[in-house]
Formats: C-alpha cells, structure tokens, sequence
C-alpha cells in the first residue's frame, strides 16, 4: 500500500526510446505536480549478491555499469524536459514488476512506464509488464505509447459507473486542472446484448437504454463538477463497444484515463478487458486508475 501522504513519482527507464519518451513524460508531469521524480533501472537480482567469481562476476559488473548508464541518459532527459523538480535514481533488483510495484508502494502516487518493458529482459514486453504493473500496482500507473506533439489540450475519461470509474474520474479532474485542458467524459454502451442462448441481440428500445445510460454517466459525474469548477467539461454517451470508442477518442486527446478493479495478488492478471485493449490500442498516453480499497471510494462515486 502506498503510504499515506507519499507523493512522488516513479518512472521505469530501459534504454529504449519508448522508456526516455515515458521519463520525458513523467518529468513533465512532475513539474505539473511539484513533486518529486524518481527514475528506476531494474536488474536481475543475482547481479545484487556477492560470491560472484570469474565470467558471472564480469557479467554482473557490465550489466550494473549498462544499467548506470540507462539511469544517467534518464536523468539527462529529465533536466531538459523539467530542471527545476527534485530527481533521483534507483537501480532495482528482481523481476521488473514486482520491483516497480513493492519500490512504489511505500513512496510513490504514480507510476510511469514506457510500452516497451523495463529492465535487462528484453522478453518482458508490454504484455507482462504492462499489465502486471497497471493490474496489481496500488497507485496510478500511465503508459506512454505515443506523446502527441503539439499538446491537443484533452484529457479523456473512461465512465462506467463503477468505484474504479469513479476513481479514474477524479484522477481524470485532476489531470485536465494540472493542464488547464478540457475534460471529456466518455460512457460508452453495446449496440448488442449477448443472450443467453449465446447469440448477440439487438438492444430492445434503444431510446429508452440511452436515456439510462445518459442518466448513468450523470450520476457519475455528480459533486465532481463541484470540487473541479475550473475545468471545462463535456459528456458524451456513445453507442459501441467500450475499447473502440476509447480507442478513437484517444486520438484526439493528451492522455486516456480508465479504471481498473485492481488485485493485491501478483500471481493473477486482473485488469478488465477495456483496460488491457486500451494498454495495446489507446492513441496517447494511457492512465489506468485502481479501483480504491473497500471504503475509500472517491466522493461522488457510484456504490
């Protein structure tokens, strides 16, 4: 669990051009926030233990100064996007995931990740890390795939009226106001029903169910307008499936916001089936918001 009042900003760094597009990323998003910005390398964790003798002793003295390397070109970035935040640096030691998730629990509100993975295995891509970081980690986790450029001053937020919903709204909130950007709320709903014969159905009155649904993302979006009064807002309720309504408004937006149920068990991938579409589809940076503990949910969410 991220301790309470832990604001910093952790950020994965491999080498790779999608890595030093997300330390960019995050380095900006620092100075927007006034925290903190910590960039972290992980590496095999025997590399970490002593006894090492002849060729493994070589291997693990390259791969600590490769990753010094990694972290110093980090670092560099970080000074031409935002030199006026605080920034460290951290080589890790274990799997890439679990390292990024336990560094984080104790001193971070946001994770930042390139799609590209992190650390010296070049096999854990964004499938697994990816999803292992964004499913299990406590806090927020960005993924930056594509940084548009200019900024499109958007800021797009999944609803569906769930307490990671609810969540990923107020982080939504938070980020348009940090932009000065516009906020656009998107509810998406299926053309089709799956029956229970196991064939798809059309909607029964399609008028009637968009009225629900208009009232659903109302609802959602009640007392948010309150706390946020200074960002501009606009509602939408679309008819289609979730991930590619997401997925095209992604393209004209600065960063995609969805939620995601989260799961303390690392050994599972939980996140939802529009979360893990818009982790390989969404057009911008994407944010995936963990649903808060049983008890926490943000004032305004839907029960």
């Amino acid at each position: 669990m991220v301790a309470k009042g832990a604001e910093m900003i952790i950020v994965g760094a491999d080498g790779s051009r999608v890595a030093f597009e997300a330390v960019g990323w995050a380095a900006r998003e620092a100075a927007l926030r006034e925290e903190p910005l910590k960039v972290v390398h992980a590496l095999p964790e025997w590399i970490f233990k002593g006894g090492a003798r002849g060729s493994c002793a070589q291997v693990a003295e390259w791969m600590r100064a490769g990753g010094a390397e990694v972290l110093a070109g980090a670092i560099e970035r970080v000074r031409k996007e935002a030199p006026e935040i605080e920034v460290e640096s951290a080589l890790l030691a274990g799997d890439p995931r679990a390292a990024l998730i336990k560094a984080a629990e104790a001193e971070a509100d946001l994770i930042v990740l390139g799609n590209h993975g992190i650390g010296g295995f070049r096999g854990l891509l964004l499938g697994s890390v990816a999803h292992g970081v964004a499913g299990h980690a406590h806090c927020a986790v960005v993924v930056v795939r594509e940084v548009p450029s200019p900024p499109r001053g958007e800021v797009v937020a999944g609803v569906d009226g769930s307490p990671a919903g609810a969540a990923a709204l107020e982080f939504a909130f938070t980020e348009a106001a940090l932009r000065g950007a516009r906020l656009r709320a998107v509810h998406a709903w299926p053309l089709w029903l799956w029956s229970e014969g196991g064939a798809f159905v059309p909607v029964r009155d399609a008028e009637e169910d968009e009225e629900d649904e208009r009232r659903l993302l109302a609802e959602a979006l009640a007392g948010m307008r309150e706390r946020h009064p200074d960002v501009e807002l606009s509602e939408e309720v679309v008819q289609g499936h979730p991930a590619d309504v997401l997925r095209r408004a992604s393209d004209g937006a600065d960063l995609l916001v969805v939620g995601s149920r989260g799961n303390g068990e690392f050994a599972r991938l939980i996140l939802g089936s529009v979360s893990q579409a818009m982790l390989h589809h969404a057009r911008c940076p994407l944010a995936v918001v963990r649903a808060p503990e049983h008890g926490s949910e943000p004032a305004g969410g839907t029960p």
